[in-house]
């Protein structure tokens, strides 16, 4: 035998131990190793939002990657979740709209308080038994906040009122920050721009955008419809204690 063979050989043995524990372990109901969020779904995207002079927009694209093929170039990875609030999502389809309607529950319980939604389903999203295995993040907005939520328990709000997630998030961020400051450029043509270098630089990032905005109309708006529904609260509460 070989000086190499009797090197290599050792190690070998050692690797298929372990394989073979690894094995026995899972046949015994042994922990499952906890999903991560690596698949290429998560990653396979491009979500950008930008506040500037109060106005909110949120640009996706809508490229859904199989591997190296692509399947469809259309679909839609933001929506309207509540009057005054929008959200965009990377990852699994069915999870990220799990967790949609798990935000509007939350609202529906905290009107206008988009943050404490926000935490509320991000402490649910990873104590859930149920919900800590859905594979997506998101992003959502009102007029005066931006927050990524991830399973992790992480609710970030960023600095400058531009966030972006997916493989090409790193890219339209970095566009985003350095169109941010140009005279005349609204919200919307900083995300289209930035939107756009996105998609040139990143394979999994097509240039069929779509858009969910916020104005300052529809932030009063929203605010009403918050007021409306505390003082009914406040009615019924009070019918109650009569």
């Amino acid at each position: 035998t070989s000086p190499s063979l009797r090197t290599t050989s050792p190690m070998l043995r050692q690797v298929a131990r372990q394989l073979a524990s690894a094995s026995v372990a899972a046949r015994h109901g042994g922990a499952a190793a906890p999903r991560t969020f690596t698949s290429s779904s998560a990653r396979a995207t491009t979500v950008l939002c930008v506040r500037k002079d109060g106005d909110v927009v949120l640009m996706a694209d809508g490229q859904v990657t199989l591997g190296s093929q692509v399947v469809k170039p259309n679909v839609k990875k933001v929506r309207r979740i509540q009057p005054g609030v929008i959200g965009g999502f990377a990852g699994a389809t069915a999870d990220a709209f799990t967790l949609f309607e798990r935000l509007e529950m939350k609202l529906e319980e905290h009107p206008g308080q988009l943050t404490r939604a926000a935490v509320e389903l991000a402490k649910a999203w990873r104590n859930d038994k149920y919900l800590r295995r859905l594979e997506a993040t998101m992003v959502v907005a009102d007029a005066e906040h931006i927050f990524q939520i991830t399973g992790g328990g992480d609710v970030i709000e960023p600095e400058g009122g531009i966030i972006g997630i997916g493989s090409g998030g790193p890219f339209a961020v970095a566009a985003a920050r350095a169109l941010i400051d140009i005279p005349g450029m609204t919200a919307r043509d900083i995300c289209l721009k930035a939107m756009t270098i996105a998609a040139d630089t990143c394979v999994y990032t097509n240039h069929n955008f779509v858009t969910e905005t916020i104005s300052p109309g529809d932030a009063k708006n929203a605010d009403g419809d918050a007021a409306a529904s505390k003082d009914t609260d406040a009615k019924e509460m009070k019918k109650e204690k009569k």
